[in-house]
């Protein structure tokens, strides 16, 4: 009788090795599934980030694209603070180089909303627009504006070219 009971009791102890590494092997998995949300949630930010700067950039192409007469009037640097137009247009009849003032007021006004220290500058090269959009994608505090980025203190950018 003796030896029937050391054969049930080290059955048990047994039995409760197996559930300690099962508990290991589930918790070791559930960490690694919170990684890969974590790794998730961070890629799906970045590619937020990125969808709003090109959709910023071909914004301003649009307006100055039903403006052409304004062309140079949206030259604008990055770091420029948007100023308040004379003039609404959307409620006011106004110039060209009103609709232009009104338009990058919107505009720079708009980006740092959307884009975590969103900026952006318009510079016209010959009749060659380049709209550069700038974000801080890493959320570092970067506040280069190199473009592309040389360093992890520049912002991250979009650049697009175009021609009225």
């Amino acid at each position: 009788m003796n030896h029937k009971q050391n054969k049930i009791s080290l059955q048990n102890a047994f039995t409760l090795l197996e559930v300690m590494i099962a508990m290991v092997i589930f918790a070791v998995g559930m960490l690694g599934l919170a990684g890969i949300q974590g790794l998730s949630l961070e890629n799906s930010h970045t590619s937020y980030s990125r969808s709003q700067a090109i959709l910023l950039a071909y914004d301003m192409v649009d307006r100055m694209k039903a403006n052409p007469t304004g062309g140079s009037a949206y030259v604008v640097a990055t770091g420029t603070s948007p100023t308040t137009p004379s003039k609404l247009c959307n409620t006011e009849a106004c110039s060209n180089t009103e609709m232009a003032a009104f338009d990058l007021w919107q505009w720079k006004s708009t980006l740092p909303n959307l884009l975590i220290s969103g900026n952006g500058q318009v510079v016209n090269t010959g009749g060659t627009y380049t709209i550069t959009v700038h974000w801080d994608e890493d959320r570092t505090g970067a506040t280069g504006t190199t473009c592309p980025p040389a360093a992890v203190t520049d912002l991250r950018c979009f650049t697009l070219i175009t021609r009225l």
